[in-house]
């Protein structure tokens, strides 16, 4: 037994938030959802909800020390696009934040942390596979503010023994992928093919790079941040789910999708980016050391999104 009885979801109102909420529930884990006062209509589902600013010390502090959770599920972060656009309001987000985050659970006894962070740490010009040590220089700002964190975790985790947990993600496939995120092509593609809409790919053909299904992104945040320690041999581990081009995508939606309609419009940023993302990441580690396996390919994704759509219009 992993011995959670509480956890504290920062971003807990969003999508993800609540889906990892609800995994954790089914396993009897109380949960308090931390977000921001405009997701204040967003079902409680029976979890305490507290609203507030990630940035805001104090109340971070008085959270913690009212709620006492003994995991930290840390999901609150500006994207990518937004923390191009706003530096010094991603440094405060998804750095800053974090620090004072990290800090405020050792000082309330919080046993374990988990972050969510992402293949935009490695940078461009990546080996493939790209293995689980490789250096990481990442070439944008979301992926420069991710880094810092995860060595802040590990520094925490060294110095003063808190159980911090992090997992980097590749691109991932979800019916929740924010339009302005050009990169979550595959998933606006499907989305544009079950409306009965045409769409222009943002890429050439043959790009793509490595891919994980909204489902399994969850199953693993909870898989491995309820995993026995003893068998961890990582501070971070990388996943992988398949590699899946821009043309592979097509063809697969055709298949579901007689009348689809779609074009190759390469953006220069978006397929430079992509181009230099590997197309697997090695998650071998991950597979032995807490029993990782993704359990969809691309067509069971495309199918899975579809169900998903399709009772979103229900």
């Amino acid at each position: 037994m992993s011995g959670i009885q509480k956890a504290l979801i920062t971003g807990g109102n969003g999508n993800l938030g609540r889906l990892v909420a609800s995994r954790l529930r089914e396993r009897g884990i109380k949960i308090v959802r931390f977000d921001l006062p405009a997701t204040s209509e967003i079902s409680s589902e029976g979890d305490e909800i507290v609203l507030g600013d990630i940035r805001d010390k104090s109340a971070v502090m008085s959270m913690l020390e009212k709620h006492q959770p003994n995991i930290v599920y840390h999901l609150a972060s500006l994207l990518s696009g937004s923390s191009e656009e706003d530096i010094e309001a991603a440094w405060a987000i998804n750095a800053n934040a974090s620090f004072d985050l990290l800090r405020a659970s050792m000082a309330t006894g919080v046993h374990r942390f988990f972050f969510a962070s992402t293949v935009a740490t490695y940078g461009d010009g990546l080996a493939d596979p790209l293995p689980q040590d490789a250096e990481q220089w990442p070439a944008n700002f979301y992926g420069a503010s991710k880094v810092a964190v995860e060595r802040l975790g590990v520094y925490f985790k060294l110095k003063h023994g808190l159980d911090f947990r992090c997992l980097r993600f590749p691109l991932v496939i979800s019916p929740f992928a924010p339009k302005t995120a050009v990169t979550a092509y595959p998933s606006h593609a499907i989305r544009a093919a079950h409306a009965g809409e045409r769409f222009v790919f943002p890429v050439s053909p043959g790009v793509g790079m490595s891919t994980l299904f909204l489902e399994d992104v969850i199953r693993s945040i909870v898989e491995y941040s309820l995993a026995d320690a003893n068998r961890l041999s990582r501070h971070t581990y990388n996943l992988h789910g398949y590699h899946v081009t821009a043309e592979a995508v097509a063809t697969t939606i055709r298949r579901r999708f007689q009348n689809f309609e779609c074009d190759f419009a390469p953006d220069p940023v978006v397929e430079k980016l992509l181009s230099g993302w590997p197309d697997v990441m090695a998650d071998d580690i991950a597979n032995k050391d807490w029993d990782w396996k993704p359990a969809f390919n691309f067509a069971q994704s495309a199918d899975r999104m579809c169900e998903l759509l399709d009772a979103e219009k229900a």
